[in-house]
C-alpha cells in the first residue's frame, strides 16, 4: 500500500519549478523578439532612401560617401525634357576646343553617358548604370548649361538600405530622406 502512495521528493518539485521558470523566461524572450520583429517590419522595412531632385545641389558626395564601393546613386535621364542637343552640357565639358568624343572633352569621368546620332542636329543620350559612379558632374553640367534632364537617384536594387544613410548625413541640401516603399521614385519627367 505504501508503494501506491509514493510521496514526491523535494528534488522533483525543484526540477518542476526550474522547468517552469525556464519556460516562462524563454517565452518572454520569444514574445519580445516577436514584437521587435513586427515593429521593424511595420516601420522601417517599408521605407527606403530617395533623393529629391528638386533639392539636390550636385555636390558630388553621393559618389564619395556611399558605403558601397560603387555608389548606389546613379544618374537618371529624363528623356521627355531632354533637348537632344548637339552641345550637351552634361556630355561635354565647358569650353571644349573641338566637339569630339575624346575623353578629355567629356564630362563623365567613367564614360557612363552614351551618345547616339538621331538626325541633324539631334543626339540621344543614355546612361550605362554599371559605369555610373554617382559623381553628379553630368547633372551639374546639364543643369547649368541645359534643361536639367539629368538628375541623381538612389537605385533600390543596389542600395543596402542602411539604417542611417552615410550620404544623407553629409548632404548639404538635405535632399536625401526615407520615403514609404509605396511611393514611386521622384522623377523629373
Amino acid at each position: 500500500m505504501k508503494e501506491d502512495k509514493k510521496i514526491k521528493s523535494p528534488i522533483e518539485r525543484r526540477k518542476f519549478i526550474k522547468m517552469l521558470g525556464t519556460t516562462v523566461a524563454g517565452g518572454s524572450i520569444l514574445a519580445t523578439s516577436g514584437l521587435m520583429i513586427n515593429k521593424f517590419v511595420d516601420g522601417e522595412a517599408d521605407h527606403y532612401w530617395q533623393i529629391d531632385p528638386q533639392k539636390c545641389t550636385h555636390c558630388g558626395r553621393c559618389e564619395t560617401h556611399c558605403v558601397l564601393s560603387m555608389s548606389a546613386v546613379k544618374c537618371i535621364h529624363a528623356n521627355k525634357i531632354c533637348g537632344y542637343c548637339d552641345l550637351c552640357g552634361g556630355y561635354y565639358r565647358s569650353n571644349v576646343k573641338d566637339l569630339n568624343t575624346a575623353a578629355e572633352n567629356l564630362m563623365c569621368p567613367t564614360g557612363a553617358i552614351q551618345r547616339k546620332f538621331v538626325e541633324d542636329p539631334y543626339f540621344e543620350y543614355t546612361i550605362d548604370e554599371d559605369l555610373c559612379n554617382g559623381c553628379a558632374k553630368c547633372v551639374k553640367g546639364c543643369t547649368a548649361f541645359g534643361n536639367g534632364s539629368l538628375y541623381l537617384q538612389i537605385k533600390r536594387d543596389l542600395c543596402t538600405d542602411c539604417n542611417e544613410c552615410e550620404i544623407a548625413k553629409v548632404c548639404p541640401s538635405d535632399a536625401i530622406s526615407r520615403v514609404p516603399l509605396a511611393q514611386a521614385y521622384k522623377l523629373k519627367d
